[in-house]
């Protein structure tokens, strides 16, 4: 079996970690290293407020003065995946870092991978880390798992799970 460890909008985690007064506000991350700014996360009040990705700075405070535009910090993006990667070694010794704020896991031993992953996820959020995981016989499976879960999804059959799933989830992740 695998679990797939995932830390939605991880920019903008990393981005907001040490700053717990702008959890209350709408939030917008830009990344001034590209060489269009544009907006490539936001909370969920940001989006409430209309705004969306991909919009400039300037087009987000046109919709709402309000919204914090913050920049990415890389610094606190390595610390995050580095304490992500702590958590999933004590699953097990396979671990892999997928892609920024994904790790996926090998289990050798499948007993009781719901609850485990479910202290992980618990861990995480004491590090003021919202995390999702989810596990399923294959990589891939445990990946788009773990974009669904509330926190954690085990998956049996994944026939079973994949088959009702609307085409826009597989756009999704």
């Amino acid at each position: 079996m695998f679990a797939t460890i995932y830390l939605p909008n991880f920019y903008l985690q990393a981005a907001m970690r040490h700053h717990p007064k702008l959890r209350a506000q709408p939030v917008a991350l830009i990344d001034t290293a590209e060489s269009k700014v544009s907006i490539i996360q936001l909370n969920e009040l940001a989006e409430k407020v209309g705004i969306a990705k991909r919009m400039t700075p300037s087009q987000a405070l046109a919709r709402c003065l309000q919204v914090v535009i913050r920049t990415r910090e890389r610094a606190q993006e390595n610390v995050i995946g580095e304490i992500l990667l702590q958590h999933a070694f004590m699953l097990s010794p396979f671990v892999a870092a997928s892609a920024p704020g994904v790790c996926t896991v090998q289990f050798t031993d499948n007993r009781d991978l719901t609850p485990k992953l479910s202290r992980i996820v618990a861990k995480l959020a004491k590090c003021e880390i919202h995390a999702q995981a989810g596990i399923a016989p294959s990589p891939d499976t445990s990946f788009l798992a773990a974009h669904l879960a509330r926190p954690v999804l085990q998956i049996e059959e994944p026939k079973e799970f994949l088959a009702p799933l609307p085409i826009e989830t597989l756009a999704m992740v």
